[in-house]
């Protein structure tokens, strides 16, 4: 009798917390939200977050707010967030680094998984595999045969240890069974000019910034990392296609809560998120700067996703031993 007592008050307090949930929900959002994204003003994460910051205050009748914390490696960004309140009134902007980061660098303390709670993913950006016009392959496949027949002679430019072209170009190594050597730098800027100028191999950058040098011949693209071809250039087979099945490495941009924010609210943004990514206006926005667009199911979705993507990099990080300067 006692058992039966026990579970239906615990019942019956699920039931009137999420009545509770319900309600909250519906009256929310009663003030001003932010999104505290960990980069400079500029970037992709900042540009995306603004972009979507603009279609939520249309949709909700509530100013959100795009508050720039950069630097401290995610953790200026992660302590905006997790002072705040558990309320559904503060989220951050993140983008893959936001889960590997703290395995490769001491400062960042916080635990992706358990302090944050998935929102929705907002956009993916692809990478563009891109040589220097004088290297001698035009795919994947010839990539990889270049690579074997000569170990370690091909460069491969980053913007530092640790970052997004490091992991692309890990991953394409460890799944090709290939060594190539890595040649970090201050900044993608740099590195892609090294690979126009011949001093460099190649580099995984983003589509945006690659496309220009490809249509001007300073750079030879031998494909794009996503699963699918990319709109921007849709008679470029994917690295997938050309010769590395099952390979996939892009860039998301998303939103995340603190953990302990009411179910309820995280499904409504959720809705509200997929709301805004399918308006024309804003994928056209989108697709002109080489991000494609594309919202979770559901919030439980998008920590699902979260949890998958953290092992890969984990997997990643370890076999390469990889550390930030």
């Amino acid at each position: 009798m006692r058992r039966l007592a026990r579970l239906a008050l615990a019942a019956s307090t699920m039931a009137i917390l999420s009545a509770a949930g319900a309600a909250q929900a519906d009256t929310f959002p009663s003030r001003p939200l932010r999104i505290v994204v960990p980069a400079a003003a500029g970037g992709n994460l900042d540009l995306v977050s603004r972009h979507l910051a603009q279609k939520l205050t249309e949709q909700l009748g509530q100013p959100v707010v795009v508050e720039n914390r950069p630097g401290g490696n995610y953790m200026l960004a992660v302590d905006a967030v997790l002072k705040a309140p558990a309320d559904g009134t503060t989220y951050l902007a993140i983008a893959d680094s936001f889960l590997y980061t703290p395995a490769v660098a001491r400062a960042a303390t916080y635990e992706p998984l358990k302090d944050f709670v998935g929102v929705s993913l907002v956009a993916r950006i692809p990478l563009l595999l891109v040589v220097h016009p004088a290297v001698p392959a035009t795919s994947a496949a010839q990539m990889i045969a270049l690579a074997k027949r000569n170990p370690d002679e091909l460069t491969y430019g980053t913007s530092g240890n640790g970052s997004t072209g490091h992991i692309a170009a890990q991953l394409f190594s460890s799944m090709a069974q290939i060594r190539m050597t890595h040649v970090p730098y201050k900044g993608n800027a740099p590195g892609l000019i090294d690979v126009m100028g011949g001093r460099t191999s190649l580099m995984f950058d983003t589509i945006s910034t690659s496309i220009p040098h490809v249509k001007a011949g300073k750079l030879k693209a031998i494909g794009v990392t996503s699963r699918t071809r990319s709109p921007l250039l849709p008679d470029l087979p994917t690295v997938d296609e050309s010769g590395l099945p099952g390979y996939e490495s892009t860039i998301f941009n998303g939103l995340a809560a603190r953990s302990g924010t009411p179910p309820a609210i995280l499904d409504r943004m959720n809705a509200e998120i997929r709301k805004a990514v399918q308006q024309p206006d804003f994928r056209a926005r989108m697709l002109e700067q080489g991000v494609e667009p594309e919202a979770s199911a559901s919030s439980a979705e998008f920590t699902a996703t979260l949890n998958t993507l953290s092992g890969k990099y984990a997997r990643i990080v370890k076999d390469a031993g990889i550390h930030a300067d």
